[in-house]
């Protein structure tokens, strides 16, 4: 009912189910929800992370690598250290507890960035910019928040020396892509040998929740791990299998991402008041305390985003990031189910048996700060992008679009000439392909023809037209790599491609 009526209103999903969440959890007689941080953690996370990492853009992200690596790292740290100041003079948080929450509101969420992102026709490496940031930037935080909790649970809050937090940083986050990175080798070797489809859609399915656990098992950052694999395995994910195997894991992932970004904003909505009634007396403050960390936040990220359009230069790029897409940057920055599944899992007592101080104030402002930003940043972001001019008309992406349709076309064509040239086919099947070939140029696009089994012309033109898609798909490969197509046109016609190899038939 919410994504129907998100969609209907043209207003960011998200956004809504939170609203949804919460007044569905003011209702009288709604049982409070009491969800453990394991069920974020393990169930909800790694497919919802894996399938963001999936989504990024190689190419684009060597481009903004640079600005990438300032926000996923110095911007964490800055945000941290800000909120743990702030939390202390406005709260009353102990100095420890403080720096738990600054390291659990510290990054942005790559759920919320991409879900909010989808419905933003954004260039490719503003894009980018923002995804990347908020999935490697999450790892950063988690690794931190970890080390924060370490120091928060200790004895008498014990020091810890500023060289083991650092080994320990480098550990969870170094061993984690060492785990990602292996759970994707395994898994292309895998992909690379199966073509069963249910074979090829349980892999997909597990291989988020194996690199998770394999990463904490091993005592790293299961979610640096899930990021890792994501991006290895998104790369090298259009060439594995065939069309039909990836048609339905993309049908299935689809499904699976789309249940669960609606079950974990609407759970964002539902603990708010559960957990506000769970706070100790004395703590009426709470929402100017949210409010002003929320200001802190956004005011951090402002000032250390400007200064990228001076600073930082992309790589293989001209001139300096745009002040508009800083500032979209900026707003794009959401908190979401990362921090939430951060809080949730803080222990409830310290080494010594006693209860954690100030934890349950650190849920309630983590999820209040969580829902101020996905109600307010993402209902107004789509105007921010249309302000800042760097939406891309969709005039722009159907010119592409077609552009590339005629490149592809047209290899196509250029490869059945040859083939009749050689006299590698029957000239029924080359004649047909020809003529279809040359009446999509004509038309700049349309629909595949129809195949038949019945006899050796139908067979050979079957055959001629799968190695057409071939040749096509290689020259799909080329014009990107090329930079003359965004990622998402050629995600689109690769998409096409593999509707039309599925409807052939064969293996």
């Amino acid at each position: 009912m919410v994504a129907t009526f998100a969609r209907r209103w043209q207003l960011p999903a998200p956004s809504v189910l939170v609203l949804a969440g919460v007044g569905v959890a003011l209702v009288p007689g709604v049982p409070a929800l009491d969800l453990p941080p394991e069920a974020i953690a393990l169930v909800v996370l790694p497919p919802l992370l894996y399938a963001s990492a999936e989504e990024l853009s190689l190419r684009d992200l060597a481009a903004v690598w640079r600005p990438v690596t300032v926000l996923a790292l110095g911007l964490v740290f800055a945000s941290a250290a800000a909120i743990a100041f702030v939390a202390v003079a406005v709260t009353g948080l102990p100095a420890e507890m403080a720096f738990v929450l600054g390291a659990v509101l510290a990054s942005t969420d790559p759920v919320a960035v991409t879900a909010l992102g989808r419905r933003l026709a954004l260039p490719g490496r503003v894009q980018v910019l923002v995804q990347a940031e908020s999935l490697f930037n999450d790892a950063t935080s988690l690794v931190l928040f970890k080390v924060a909790v370490g120091v928060a649970v200790a004895a008498g809050g014990a020091a810890v020396g500023v060289p083991a937090a650092g080994g320990e940083f480098l550990l969870l986050g170094g061993g984690g892509a060492a785990v990602g990175g292996g759970v994707a080798g395994v898994v292309w070797l895998i992909r690379r040998r199966t073509a069963d489809p249910v074979l090829e859609t349980v892999t997909a399915l597990v291989t988020p929740y194996a690199a998770y656990v394999l990463g904490e098992s091993a005592h790293t950052s299961g979610v640096t791990a899930v990021v890792v694999a994501g991006v290895l395995l998104g790369r090298s994910g259009r060439t594995l299998g065939h069309a039909h195997v990836r048609l339905q894991v993309q049908a299935v992932y689809a499904v699976v991402v789309f249940l669960l970004e609606s079950v974990v904003f609407g759970v964002i909505g539902l603990e708010l008041p559960a957990l506000v009634q769970e706070l100790p007396a004395g703590s009426r403050w709470w929402p100017v305390q949210a409010l002003a960390l929320a200001a802190v936040l956004l005011a951090v990220r402002v000032l250390w985003t400007l200064p990228l359009t001076r600073g930082v230069q992309p790589a293989g790029t001209e001139g300096r990031l745009p002040w508009r897409a800083a500032g979209v940057v900026t707003w794009a920055g959401t908190r979401g189910v990362m921090p939430l599944a951060a809080a949730l899992s803080i222990p409830l007592t310290a080494d010594d048996g006693s209860p954690l101080a100030g934890r349950p104030l650190v849920l309630v402002l983590t999820t209040a700060v969580v829902v101020l930003t996905l109600v307010v940043q993402g209902l107004t972001l789509a105007g921010v992008v249309g302000r800042s001019g760097l939406a891309l008309e969709p005039e722009h992406t159907a010119r592409e679009e077609a552009a590339a349709r005629d490149v592809l076309n047209r290899a196509a064509l250029a490869h059945v000439d040859t083939l009749a040239g050689l006299e590698a086919a029957p000239a029924t099947a080359l004649d047909r392909a020809r003529r279809a070939f040359a009446d999509r140029l004509e038309r700049n696009g349309g629909g595949g023809d129809g195949n038949g089994r019945g006899n050796t012309a139908d067979e050979a033109y079957r055959l001629l037209r799968q190695e057409a898609i071939i040749v096509q798909r290689e020259e799909l490969l080329r014009l990107y790599d090329g930079h003359r197509i965004s990622d998402t046109t050629r995600r689109r016609l690769q998409l096409d491609l593999d509707r039309e190899e599925a409807a052939l038939g064969g293996p």
